[in-house]
């Protein structure tokens, strides 16, 4: 039986990928975003296995009567990719509270809201798959992308505490982990105001975001593909970072965590009360 996708910001970079994927393994693509019209293609192309549905990830009651309009046609959804998203730059001190909480409603409130619109019918068939869309920076982080970085850094926490609730329940978790790839998030991208002070930190990194916007050495559609065959395992990893630059900033991030803490242990553990 072919399996039906649920994906969000499917109308371009990883969702459009996915969405292509899914139709090249013969499956069913329900394909979200605010703006469908990029999708026209892909639906003309592939009728009856690619649907187009506007969705905003933030408004929860949409996200309700979209999953009920899903299963109620198709009878089931087997795979939910949160990937919609954005990114922002901007000092810890620029970024506004108003910038901030946008950015969480985007990236940890309305992929929480799709999970559990989903679980329900997932949970009830003993099967299903939630590919969450983070981000090298859902690991680590640096100056300008503190932001950003809180948001991925939520949703690792939240889908690494999910995995391990449905896991029991036959449903798989993947959080995937990209480094730099060919899509439009250096496009789609706001900005605080800046502040000089932050010139010679942030500043690097809008330059690095202005000069890289399009030149990123990743391919999508080889993201989509590891994505498949990851979820497609019979034990597929709880993380998967995507991209050797991501795979080397992370190892080198792990290996320098792991030092502090040697270097710092004699004085962590010294901490509990005399016996």
């Amino acid at each position: 039986m072919n399996r039906v996708w649920l994906i969000t910001g499917a109308n371009s970079g990883f969702g459009r990928a996915i969405t292509e994927a899914a139709v090249a393994a013969g499956d069913v693509a329900v394909a979200t975003a605010r703006r469908v019209a990029a999708l026209d293609d892909l639906v003309a192309a592939h009728p009856g296995q690619v649907e187009a549905l506007p969705l905003d990830v933030t408004d929860t009651a949409a996200v309700d009567a979209t999953v009920k309009d899903i299963i109620d046609r198709h009878g089931r959804i087997d795979v939910l990719v949160n990937n919609a998203g954005r990114s922002h730059v901007g000092a810890a001190e620029e970024t506004t509270d108003a910038e901030l909480r946008d950015l969480f409603e985007v990236h940890v409130f309305g992929p929480a809201a799709l999970i559990r619109a989903v679980l329900p019918q997932m949970r009830s068939r003993r099967s299903g798959a939630i590919i969450q869309l983070s981000s090298m920076g859902g690991q680590l982080s640096f100056a300008g992308f503190g932001a950003y970085s809180a948001t991925k850094f939520a949703l690792e926490g939240m889908s690494e505490a999910l995995a391990d609730e449905v896991r029991p329940l036959g449903i798989k978790v993947l959080i995937v982990e990209p480094g730099a790839f060919r899509t439009e998030l250096f496009g789609n991208i706001s900005a605080s105001a800046p502040m000089s002070d932050y010139a010679d930190t942030v500043g690097k990194t809008r330059h690095m975001v202005e000069v890289n916007a399009g030149l990123q050495p990743g391919d999508p559609a080889k993201a989509a593909a590891a994505m498949l065959t990851a979820i497609d395992a019979p034990n597929p990893p709880l993380r998967l970072p995507l991209g050797g630059d991501a795979v080397d900033a992370l190892l080198s991030h792990l290996d320098s965590t792991r030092e502090e803490i040697r270097t710092w242990g004699a004085v962590a553990r010294d901490t509990r009360l005399p016996d």
